[in-house]
């Protein structure tokens, strides 16, 4: 089932009752079954979010997304007891070894430069090297064919000279949020699945909460290019807009395809974290993730 993104730019105060989220305004009253909602964006500085409701969007591994003065995704609610094998799962994912993260390791590598790589031929960038890249990732990139592909990639993927860079120029804001965004859903994904987003495979970081996240993230990446890419052809606004935030997200109901079935992103990312805790059960070896174009 499709979840939906409830998104919240203006003055609102948010509660529940029987079950439902209570949205209030100056205007209007409305509600929308908790159990048909994935992610919360607050955007506003001053949206009231009561306890109880904050609670049930928990229970309901609804991913709550709180934005900074920017409006841009700065932290988030999420639920990490939503698996009945909790304790078990936390207890596999902490005793996996080197050897089983650096071939994980080595599957999302492969998986990224692949994907980036579909991505330019959409593009009819033609002779480049990245399939050739992908061909030859070592257990755990010990050759960084990921730097060499990243390097590659971004130097053609636009018409126009770009660096990428956390605080560069137009569209580096754009795909910011849009990385963002799907770190929001790959986390929400792996709690979901009874693992701990916190412990990575690759990303070591004592300042992030969401390592494993930013492991799992990467080959879905060219997703969040692809939406820029769109937007970047329909729309001449070069600031985050909130038709241009809409836009990216709807990244998450983005069809992708598994061998036997196509499903919304939102959905696959549940079957690809679910892959994931069967190799940290030793059930398994490879993670399960989609084609991101047919």
């Amino acid at each position: 089932m499709i979840k939906r993104t409830l998104f919240f730019e203006n003055k609102a105060a948010l509660t529940t009752k029987n079950e439902q989220l209570l949205i209030k305004t100056e205007t209007r009253t409305s509600s929308v079954p908790i159990e048909d909602i994935g992610f919360l964006v607050i955007e506003h500085p001053e949206t009231y979010i009561s306890i109880p409701l904050l609670t049930k969007l928990s229970d309901k591994n609804v991913a709550v997304i709180f934005c900074d003065e920017k409006h841009m995704p700065v932290s988030m609610l999420l639920n990490l007891s939503t698996h009945f094998l909790q304790q078990e799962l936390f207890r596999q994912q902490i005793n996996a070894s080197e050897p089983l993260k650096k071939q994980l390791w080595q599957q999302l590598i492969k998986a990224k430069i692949t994907n980036q790589a579909h991505l330019l031929a959409i593009q009819e960038i033609k002779g480049h090297p990245l399939a050739h890249y992908a061909s030859k990732v070592l257990s755990g990139d010990t050759d960084n064919r990921e730097g060499a592909a990243a390097a590659y990639y971004w130097k053609n993927i636009f018409n126009f000279k770009f660096s990428r860079a956390r605080n560069g120029e137009y569209p580096n804001l754009f795909l910011n949020y849009g990385y963002i965004v799907l770190r929001a859903a790959v986390a929400r994904a792996l709690s979901g699945s009874g693992l701990l987003p916190t412990l990575g495979i690759h990303h070591h970081n004592r300042y992030n909460a969401f390592c494993l996240a930013d492991d799992i993230m990467e080959p879905f990446r060219p997703l969040v290019d692809a939406q820029v890419l769109e937007i970047m052809a329909n729309y001449e606004d070069q600031e985050l807009t909130t038709p241009i935030k809409a836009e990216l997200l709807k990244v998450l109901t983005k069809t992708v395809y598994f061998e036997n079935y196509e499903s919304p992103l939102m959905v696959a990312l549940s079957y690809t974290a679910s892959s994931l805790q069967q190799c940290f059960a030793s059930k398994q070896k490879k993670i399960n993730y989609p084609r991101l174009w047919n």
